[in-house]
């Protein structure tokens, strides 16, 4: 077809119909399509730098990827949160664990349509892997690592912070580290809470993240929202600091000023809702004044064709809204700015002195 491309062709072959994609099942979830047999690898760090931290033999650091040297200055970072369609908190009333098992894995095609479009306009992400997609993933998140893309940690199960205490947050995050050590060969340091959960109810898990090793934390959203949200907490990178009285570096997501109200526009439903050049020029207005910039998706927010699950109309709209022009979006948006991982830009960040300290 004229003026087709590559994660167009990948996106619309695998996606058309709800019942595109051949599935498996395994206790933990649903999987896609079987692969071959995957050897163990050489565990390293999740940002690619060679560095062993258990099991197997020494491995040489992996040839920088293609998009470094056009990354290598931005502070705009784009992220991914690698789940299923199934795992969006507007269905966790509706789907017992067991009903989760039986629906069909679809993140395979709009995952390697995403990592797709990153390759062909020069950027890199950071994946924040889900425990549960782990498995049935392994070989797309293999590939993402090894192209230089960071490897970072979602939990296991997809549970809202509120619904956990310390010790089973804990449990859903050493099983989903070990999950995706064994998987995909890297230890993440880097996470994020589903739904953004991470709240001044839920501010305990900070000191829980920091004990288990996490280096940043990309959680806390600064606008007011239903599900999350700390509406007076920077803008900008920043020290969250925990009840215990020590702290992690956030990275929030993007949001505009607009008088005395802060807008969210950098990702998810924001993005696919708002009009792209509003996303676009708040990207492009962070990147002249110097200031760092998150944007995040989700694979299934590329694939209008998932099939509907049960939930009120209002959840069900903010779910779907959108779906179809996410693809066009993204394409303009990375078309424009090249996006590094979060673990780099936070680098190039903390290098300033004088990161703000912020209490939960």
């Amino acid at each position: 077809m004229r003026g087709e491309n590559a994660s167009t062709r990948t996106l619309g072959a695998a996606m058309s119909t709800p019942d595109a994609m051949p599935t498996a099942r395994t206790a933990e979830g649903p999987r896609a399509t079987e692969y071959a047999p995957l050897p163990p690898l050489p565990l390293r760090e999740g940002i690619g730098d060679g560095q062993i931290l258990g099991r197997g033999h020494a491995i040489e650091p992996p040839v920088p990827a293609s998009p470094a040297a056009a990354t290598a200055t931005t502070l705009c970072a784009f992220s991914i949160d690698v789940e299923e369609y199934f795992h969006a908190e507007v269905f966790a009333g509706a789907l017992t664990p067991q009903r989760r098992v039986e629906l069909p894995s679809r993140a395979a095609a709009p995952l390697e349509c995403l990592l797709t479009l990153l390759s062909e306009t020069g950027s890199r992400a950071t994946l924040f892997v889900l425990g549960q997609c782990a498995r049935p993933l392994a070989r797309l998140l293999r590939e993402a690592a090894a192209a230089g893309h960071e490897i970072a940690c979602h939990g296991h199960a997809h549970a809202h912070l509120a619904r956990l205490d310390p010790q089973s947050f804990r449990e859903d995050l050493r099983i989903a580290r070990r999950t995706i050590e064994e998987h995909v060969g890297v230890s993440p340091r880097g996470y994020r809470a589903p739904t953004f959960s991470l709240t001044r109810k839920t501010a305990w898990a900070l000191d829980v993240l920091i004990d288990e090793g996490f280096t940043y934390d990309a959680s806390i959203f600064p606008v007011r929202h239903d599900r999350y949200g700390v509406p007076d907490a920077p803008h900008v990178p920043f020290l969250a600091v925990a009840p215990s009285g020590r702290s992690m570096v956030e990275f929030p997501p993007l949001t505009i000023g607009l008088r005395r109200l802060r807008l969210p526009v950098g990702g998810g439903g924001y993005l696919r809702l708002l009009p792209g050049w509003v996303v676009r020029a708040a990207v492009r207005r962070a990147a002249r004044r110097g200031r760092p910039a998150l944007i995040y998706v989700h694979p299934w927010e590329l694939d209008p064709g998932q099939p509907r699950l049960p939930a009120g109309v209002l959840a069900t709209w903010r779910h779907r809204v959108g779906l179809r022009s996410t693809h066009a979006k993204l394409r303009r948006l990375l078309a424009g700015q090249r996006f590094d991982s979060i673990s780099r830009v936070l680098a190039r960040i903390t290098r300033r002195p004088g990161l703000t300290r912020f209490a939960l």
